[in-house]
């Protein structure tokens, strides 16, 4: 018995030591290629940056051609006995190297950048986290209840569900005109696009989660006098909450994905509005630094609370 134990416990230290080797790769490998692709000329760099325009007019020191465009013009001069242009191979400006990114991303955190949120990645990012808050907390004070209530009582779910099954295949951006015309311009219609985008699918989620929970509880407190609010709150609510809490967390990164959507709705701000000033000038180190930020940020969220429902639930190990 002893060894069967020794050997248990060997593997699973072995298997968490696999599976923080394959977590490592998965951050590595995508790494690793987009560092190829942008330090290796041989593997990619279609495009060439010119480095001193030579006799060609046309061509500035800067500028990025094709490399069989580049080619031509050094033809062109060699033929006119005018002095070549000079270039080092590129890739396309929208593709920066990873050290570009990870200068834009520390410059992002050191330095005094000017006022507004086109500007400031922390600004601009600060404004989306509130959008994602509020949105999240709407959608969640009417979703879980609706949720609960659907799960548990038949005649709720025949009720609700045929109006909620018809409204979470409506895209949620198709309600920001309408969205802009009750509520303005401002962050009220990004915040109702988070809400509508994430409410719907809340509510069927979780009648479904609460169905899922063992029945012989709910028979088990009928049998010794539970009904009503009390067996909602005493047995079908605390019978659920791991499975509910995992549920919150899928749906807050439901939430993210409607987030640029929802700022382009009214007036551009937030992160949207720093990646679409960023990119319209070509700063895309800055662009891939944002794009960076969400989701580490997202994934941060997340990591967290996984934690905490580890602590939290600590009979349901499978919630991490």
């Amino acid at each position: 018995m002893q060894g069967f134990l020794a050997s248990w416990r060997l593997y699973g230290r072995t298997d968490r030591m696999l599976r923080n080797i394959f977590g490592i790769l998965a951050v590595l490998l995508p790494l690793l290629l987009w560092s190829a692709v942008s330090y290796l000329p041989f593997v990619w760099h279609p495009q060439v940056l010119i480095t001193d325009p030579g006799g060609e007019e046309y061509l500035e020191t800067g500028m990025r051609m094709n490399r069989a465009d580049f080619a031509r013009a050094v033809t062109e001069m060699q033929e006119q006995h005018q002095p070549v242009p000079q270039g080092i191979p590129s890739n396309p400006v929208y593709l920066p190297s990873p050290g570009d990114v990870l200068s834009a991303f520390v410059h992002a955190f050191t330095s005094s950048a000017p006022v507004g949120a086109e500007h400031s990645i922390t600004q601009a990012f600060a404004h989306s986290i509130r959008i994602i808050f509020w949105g999240f907390v709407i959608s969640s004070v009417m979703g879980v209840p609706l949720g609960i209530m659907c799960g548990s009582i038949p005649a709720v779910a025949r009720l609700v569900e045929p109006s909620v099954d018809f409204f979470r295949y409506l895209p949620a951006p198709a309600f920001g005109a309408l969205a802009v015309a009750i509520l303005g311009i401002y962050d009220a219609p990004k915040i109702a696009i988070i809400v509508i985008g994430t409410l719907f699918q809340q509510i069927l989620v979780i009648a479904n989660t609460t169905r899922k929970l063992d029945f012989s509880l709910v028979e088990a407190s009928r049998t010794l006098g539970a009904k009503g609010l009390r067996l909602l709150f005493r047995v079908v609510i605390p019978g659920i909450l791991p499975d509910l809490y995992r549920d919150q967390r899928i749906l807050l990164g439901w939430a993210w994905t409607y987030l640029i959507v929802a700022e382009l709705i009214g007036t551009s701000s937030g992160i949207t509005w720093f990646i679409t000033q960023q990119a319209r000038y070509q700063h895309f180190d800055n662009v891939f630094a944002a794009m960076a930020l969400i989701g580490i940020v997202g994934l941060g969220t997340d990591m967290v609370l996984g934690v905490v429902g580890r602590k939290l639930f600590t009979w349901k190990r499978e919630n991490g």
